[in-house]
C-alpha cells in the first residue's frame, strides 16, 4: 500500500485492544498515516479494558479528530484517504452506518469512505448476534463495507492473547494490502 492516510475509528464495543494494537502495528509496517477518531465510550473502554490511558492511544495517530467535529477533513468526500476501518464496531454504530445517520463524525467519514468508493472495514465486536445484527452487517455490505469480525484462528498456534490480536489486526492490513509479519500465514504443512 503507498503512503496515504487510513482513518482509524474505535467505538465502545468492547475489544478496544483492536484498535489500540492497529495503531501501535500501523507505524511499524508502513508509511500510512493514521487518523483516529474515539467515541466517548472507546475512551471509557480504553481506562475499563486496558492499561493505555486516552492520551497515550491518542498519541499512536498521526492526527486525532474530536468525536463531534462534523467540519473535520474526513467529513469531507474532497479529503482524500485510503480508506477507513473500525475496530471494534460497536451496533450502535454499525447500524448509524448501515443506515446513513451521520450524527457525529466518525460515522460521518464511514458515509464518506463508502460514497467515495473507499475501502471500509468494520470489526463488529458483539456475541451472540440476533437477526437484527445480521440485517445491518448485510445492509452495510450491500453498501460496499468489508465486515471482519474478530474471531480468533488457530491455524498459527496462538500463545497469547495478544497474538490472537494481532491475527485480527494482520486480517485487517490484508485488507489494506498491507505488508506485515503480524501472523504465520497459512501454508497445508
Amino acid at each position: 500500500m503507498s503512503a496515504g492516510k487510513l482513518i482509524v475509528g474505535i467505538t465502545g464495543a468492547s475489544g478496544v485492544i483492536y484498535g489500540i494494537r492497529l495503531l501501535e502495528a500501523i507505524s511499524t509496517v508502513t508509511k500510512v498515516s493514521t487518523e483516529l477518531i474515539l467515541s466517548p465510550s472507546a475512551e471509557q473502554n480504553i481506562g475499563f479494558e486496558t492499561d493505555h490511558t486516552v492520551d497515550s492511544v491518542k498519541s499512536l495517530a498521526d492526527v486525532v479528530y474530536e468525536h463531534a467535529n462534523m467540519a473535520a477533513g474526513p467529513s469531507s468526500g474532497s479529503y482524500m484517504t485510503k480508506g477507513m476501518v473500525v475496530a471494534p464496531c460497536s451496533i450502535r454504530t454499525l447500524s448509524n452506518i448501515a443506515n446513513s445517520n451521520c450524527e457525529n463524525l466518525l460515522v460521518r467519514a464511514a458515509d464518506v469512505t463508502l460514497k467515495e468508493g473507499r475501502k471500509l472495514v468494520l470489526v463488529p465486536r458483539e456475541t451472540p448476534l440476533n437477526k437484527g445484527h445480521i440485517r445491518l452487517m448485510g445492509l452495510a455490505v450491500e453498501m460496499g463495507a468489508i465486515i471482519l469480525p474478530p474471531m480468533p484462528a488457530f491455524y498459527h498456534k496462538p500463545e497469547t492473547v495478544n497474538d490472537i490480536i494481532d491475527h485480527i489486526v494482520g486480517k485487517i492490513f490484508d485488507q489494506f494490502g498491507i505488508e506485515h509479519s503480524l501472523f504465520r500465514r497459512w501454508g497445508g504443512d
